[in-house]
């Protein structure tokens, strides 16, 4: 598969994008019976961005609650539920950092909403 790079893609970079990419992955494998449907949202901007981010950290926080109640009713095992709980646990202390530095860019004025190519 032909990898495409520009400034648009970078997000693909992030760590916290490739541990919730994984994520995804274990999540379809142990649910895949269950039935319920995954959405993506998209942002724009980075007060936007920003929302999605912190929507995003209480989908986690959702995300969590809802494999604790399996486990607990005993629809999925411990080991699903311990391979689950790092991968959401490396994302969401990933999401907490990353909300962290752009508000901290914000904050700071550090950020520019446009970009040039060249």
């Amino acid at each position: 598969m032909t990898e495409r790079k520009n400034i648009n893609r970078g997000f693909k970079k992030l760590r916290v994008w490739q541990d919730a990419v994984s994520l995804y992955i274990l999540s379809c494998k142990v649910f895949a019976d269950f039935p319920f449907h995954l959405k993506k949202v998209v942002a724009n901007g980075l007060r936007e961005y920003l929302n999605y981010l912190n929507i995003a950290l209480g989908s986690c926080g959702e995300f969590h609650s809802c494999y604790e109640s399996f486990r607990q009713a005993e629809q999925i095992s411990d080991k699903q539920y311990e391979e689950l709980d790092q991968i959401h646990y490396k994302v969401e202390n990933g999401l907490i950092n990353l909300i962290r530095s752009l508000q901290k860019k914000l904050r700071n004025g550090e950020w520019q909403e446009t970009f040039e190519l060249e």
